[in-house]
């Protein structure tokens, strides 16, 4: 496995060590022990899997309380992974970094605790899968506004599918942040 740095702190693009023949294909999707070489302390307890459209963008999404490290994967399809750093005591503090994610490239997304995530989806359709490091609490559950001016991502769908719950999320000055 590569661990390659991105612009924001611990957030690390993830390249797998893929083993071809004319059977197919292996990799390992995590190694706790390769993790940790790389500076990474998880522990994953949630697993989770998505099934998307093209054109559907879902999130910004994080935990207030219980926030969640995940370790996201396109296992079908292609996605643009975004992270949102919301750690106030972060030299990246309100940055975003975006990744594109899919069956073809193998690539993972580490985004650690404290970090707002979304992606939307550039194929047809497409399967995520991701290892979360808390289980889902609801209760705890903020939408940062995928549109936030301040923000200014770069998406690349224009008048995206969002579910009713994304439309209304928060400007980034309105939301909780962690310390």
């Amino acid at each position: 496995m590569q661990f390659l740095d991105t612009r924001l702190v611990g957030l690390f693009v993830v390249e797998p060590q893929l083993f071809s023949d004319a059977r197919g294909y292996f990799m390992e999707t995590f190694h706790e022990a390769r993790f940790r070489a790389a500076g990474i302390e998880c522990r994953f307890v949630q697993v989770n899997q998505s099934h998307s459209t093209r054109g559907v963008l879902r999130g910004l999404h994080y935990q207030i309380q219980q926030p969640q490290g995940k370790l996201v994967q396109a296992v079908r399809g292609e996605i643009f992974d975004v992270a949102v750093d919301l750690r106030r005591s972060s030299r990246t503090f309100a940055q975003w970094e975006a990744v594109k994610l899919s069956e073809e490239n193998h690539r993972q997304l580490y985004i650690p605790a404290g970090f707002a995530h979304g992606f939307c989806v550039l194929s047809d359709s497409a399967d995520v899968i991701y290892y979360c490091s808390d289980f889902y609490a609801p209760q705890h559950e903020r939408t940062l506004l995928w549109s936030d001016p301040t923000l200014a991502i770069d998406w690349p769908v224009r008048d995206p599918i969002v579910s009713e719950k994304d439309r209304h999320g928060l400007a980034l000055a309105e939301t909780p942040h962690f310390d």
